[in-house]
């Protein structure tokens, strides 16, 4: 009976060593491995940073707990960065699926003009966002940028696009979408192009005009890539950052200083790291909780 007993475990033993010496586990091993030091352990160090007072400088780091989360939802600068990066959010993502989606539209057809237009609007996409950000920023200086040069010889003077309360956030939002439609519209015409063309040569057989076609035919084809537009668009607007760094620095009077931009002013400009990470999960929850109602909404759609 011992015999029997100690002969399982050692085949057990023997079959989970086996396991581990698997091809495909010997293969993932690099990638498992640069995953853990560079982005699982810093994770875990943020979380453990954000329960601490934990400032550059200061040989000790007292533990706090939940203090930095309890001052960060009392501080009411966290809470204007909050409301700018949603209002950005908001606005940037439904401009860039929805101009994105008239743009696959405008450009489904295959023709030498509509490539050209296509690579055209694609470009910027390309491009980083501080790239971007320099690029518009002296496109729209008040002295030497060519926009109100432009508006000078049509007769009219130029605001201050990006020293105007009330004009800053609306130009990083539209340079935002001037950014990321490009990539709404890739994604929504390879969609397109996926439609069977006899769903609506049948719709046309029925009587329905083209409005009628894009709602009950082309649109819920088109449900899937619109999802994955939307959340992606989501997640790169919610980490604004470097357009608002670039351009504005925050402000004029914070009107434009996001979530990433405040967090880089506690974490790396006051050296409150502790704070500053706090910051950091507050956001990857925000973004994790959008997120999942994006998806949850998308299956109730889809009767899951």
């Amino acid at each position: 009976m011992r015999k029997t007993r100690s002969h399982r475990t050692m085949t057990t033993a023997t079959l989970t060593g086996r396991r581990w010496l698997n091809p495909a586990y010997m293969y993932l091993a690099p990638s498992l491995l640069i995953i853990a030091v560079f982005i699982a352990e810093p994770i875990l160090r943020s979380g453990w940073m954000s329960l601490h007072d934990w400032t550059v400088g200061e040989e000790t780091h007292e533990w706090v707990g939940l203090g930095n989360y309890l001052e960060l939802f009392a501080d009411e600068r966290f809470r204007n960065a909050l409301t700018v990066t949603g209002v950005y959010t908001l606005v940037t993502v439904a401009g860039q699926v929805v101009a994105g989606l008239a743009l696959a539209m405008w450009l489904r057809r295959t023709t030498w003009l509509s490539s050209l237009l296509r690579s055209a609007f694609f470009f910027p996409t390309v491009a980083s966002f501080a790239v971007v950000g320099v690029v518009w920023k002296f496109l729209l200086d008040p002295q030497v940028g060519l926009v109100n040069a432009w508006l000078e010889k049509a007769g009219t003077t130029g605001p201050g696009w990006l020293t105007d309360t009330g004009l800053a956030l609306v130009t990083v939002m539209g340079v935002g979408i001037w950014k990321g439609v490009g990539f709404s519209m890739i994604v929504l015409l390879a969609a397109l192009q996926g439609v069977p063309d006899q769903l609506i040569e049948a719709a046309k057989l029925d009587g329905a005009g083209r409005w009628h076609q894009f709602r009950a035919v082309i649109l819920p084809e088109l449900r899937p890539a619109l999802l994955f537009t939307t959340v992606i668009a989501t997640v790169t607007s919610l980490q604004l950052f470097d357009l608002v760094y670039v351009m504005t620095g925050g402000g004029p009077l914070f009107h434009t200083e996001s979530i990433v931009a405040y967090l880089y002013q506690r974490g790396f400009v006051e050296f409150r790291l502790g704070y500053a990470s706090a910051i950091a999960w507050v956001l990857f929850v925000l973004i994790l909780i959008v997120s999942m109602i994006q998806l949850r909404i998308a299956r109730s759609h889809d009767g899951g």
